[in-house]
Parts: structure tokens; C-alpha cells; sequence
């Protein structure tokens, strides 16, 4: 079952960025960047960490440094249910 943004926003998740600069396999003295993005929780990024891991145990270009911004978009207390609307003429 997959769970929406905003359910995983209300549970305390926010958006990961991260940036990495590895190495090209053939030319080791290239480096090239990608980005990630995910919904991860802060502050032991488990999802962050698991796709470290991935990238070190299953692809060639072996990382050189990652940079990475957590924000959270909402928090539990921000969010209100609207019970009514008003409409004015």
C-alpha cells in the first residue's frame, strides 16, 4: 500500500535533497553529480542512507561527496480541517 505526500508530511516526513559528486568508472578523474530526492525523516535519513548504501554496493562510480537539505513542508500542527466555507457576494 503506498502512502501520499501529504499523509507522509502529517507523519513528521520531509523533502531530502541530495547531491552527489562521483566519480566517472572509466575516468577517474571526472566527476559527474546526481540528485535525489525523497520524503525522509530527519535526523536519521534512513532512506538517504539506504540509497548510500545501494549506490556503494551496486553501481561503478564510487562516490566522492554528498551534500544534502531537509525541509519539512508542513508540520501536524499546521494543518486544520476546514468544517465550513463562507461565501460572500
Amino acid at each position: 500500500m503506498t502512502t501520499s505526500e501529504t499523509e507522509l508530511m502529517l507523519s513528521g516526513y520531509g523533502l531530502t535533497t541530495a547531491e552527489m559528486y562521483y566519480r566517472m568508472p572509466d575516468f577517474q578523474n571526472v566527476l559527474n553529480t546526481y540528485v535525489w530526492q525523497e520524503y525522509d525523516l530527519a535526523p536519521d535519513y534512513p532512506k538517504l542512507f539506504e540509497f548510500i548504501e545501494f549506490w556503494q554496493d551496486k553501481l561503478d562510480g564510487p562516490l566522492h561527496s554528498v551534500r544534502f537539505a531537509h525541509r519539512k513542508m508542513i508540520a501536524p500542527g499546521e494543518w486544520r480541517n476546514v468544517t465550513g466555507e463562507f461565501f460572500l457576494n
